[in-house]
């Protein structure tokens, strides 16, 4: 065994889980997804997705993706730049760039790479990226591949933040880039206060991840920098499709000398093979039903502040959630993957949360909701949960 395989093999912690049969991950799933799914030959309720919407299975969606794979093929066989920009593709961004109040906007295939890709290519090395430490792996990424100098503070403490900007140069670029809706957590960026620095601080950027904001918060699902009626002072917004637009794929709008900048330099965007035609479909379809059926959003809030006074009033411990992503926490790393396969017996699919997506004291499982969710699927999930958390005594 050669040296790299030898310090390859120290990391044993799946397969310790593996032989105690409590390891969690890559569950295999035989149905569409949705408040039920099929696994391991039976249902189980489904609280692990981020289809906060509920349109995954819906068929409206699922028909548009089917409708553009006849027309345009599997795939575009090249990237945005040369020979895979359909039309669908410039309609979609049109679309999201009016949606979300910005003039521009540009599709990529995933919403990782909009982060790692954008990211780097706005900063020189005199400027400074400024970042919650609770911000996405993908937007930690694109910090690392940029050139500038990296700041980060104490997640959502703004007098941390100020502290980084009082470090920066004058004349520098300042980029703070922040989630709106932490994706484990499910608390909110403090954003009034951040654009208060933006108006305090010379040459501040806000660039704002909306991937569990829209479809969530805001007019008709526009995001947290819509909810906080903030959207004129926020520079760049970026979003996925694989949430609440039951498809995978994401975006960045910002105004028209960002988004040219952009649309030649980003990496990620100009190397990498346009999102299909049934994918970019499917998003477009999801995003006219989300502006046409307000009584969506308002089901998901009905069902989530529901899910929030029943775990309270049953003793969990959920932070500072204010969203459909509710933590239950564990803070003990092994229970926390027995939590996950308890739960799953008790027919609850829930999420385990461990480092480096958590710090080590924070472990949890991840409990969110859909707008297609009942509430006798939150009492029954609630339930299960509570004799889980009890027989493990993690409360009381």
């Amino acid at each position: 065994m050669g040296l790299l395989h030898a310090r390859l093999a120290k990391y044993d912690l799946p397969q310790k889980m593996i032989e105690k049969g409590v390891y969690p991950y890559f569950r295999e799933i035989e149905s569409k997804q949705g408040t039920e799914v099929e696994m391991e030959g039976h249902k189980v309720l489904m609280f692990g997705s981020n289809a906060y919407t509920g349109l995954t299975g819906d068929e409206r969606v699922i028909e548009a993706g089917v409708k553009a794979l006849r027309q345009y093929g599997s795939g575009c066989a090249g990237s945005r730049f040369l020979n895979g920009t359909l039309d669908i593709h410039v309609q979609l961004e049109k679309e999201l760039a009016a949606f979300v109040g910005k003039d521009e906007a540009l599709c990529f295939s995933t919403g990782f790479t909009v982060n790692s890709g954008v990211i780097p290519q706005l900063l020189t090395r005199d400027d400074f990226i400024i970042c919650d430490d609770r911000d996405h792996a993908s937007i930690v990424d694109g910090r690392r591949l940029s050139f500038a100098k990296a700041l980060h503070y104490k997640h959502n403490d703004m007098k941390d933040l100020e502290r980084c900007l009082r470090r920066c140069p004058k004349n520098s670029v300042k980029l703070i880039v922040v989630d709106g809706v932490f994706s484990m957590e499910g608390d909110l960026c403090k954003l009034p206060e951040i654009v208060e620095f933006k108006h305090k601080y010379d040459n501040v950027v806000i660039m704002v991840d909306e991937a569990h904001g829209l479809g969530v918060f805001g007019r008709q699902g526009r995001g947290v920098c819509d909810h906080f009626n903030l959207t004129k002072d926020i520079d760049i917004i970026m979003g996925t499709f694989s949430k609440s637009l039951a498809s995978i794929g994401g975006f960045v709008a910002a105004d028209k000398i960002i988004i040219n900048w952009l649309r030649h330099t980003a990496r990620t965007y100009i190397f990498s093979a346009s999102a299909t035609p049934a994918a970019t479909a499917s998003a477009l379809e999801a995003l006219h039903i989300l502006q046409k059926e307000p009584e969506r959003i308002k089901a998901l809030w009905d069902v989530t502040n529901y899910a929030l006074m029943k775990f309270r009033a049953a003793g969990f411990e959920i932070g500072d959630t204010e969203s459909p992503i509710i933590p239950l926490y564990v803070r003990d790393l092994e229970k926390t993957f027995m939590v996950t396969k308890m739960a799953f017996d008790e027919g609850v699919f829930i999420n385990a949360v461990i480092p480096p997506a958590c710090a080590p004291q924070d472990t949890l499982v991840r409990f969110a909701l859909m707008a297609t969710h009942t509430k006798e699927q939150v009492d029954r999930a609630v339930t299960a949960l509570t004799k889980v958390f009890k027989s493990l005594d993690i409360i009381k």
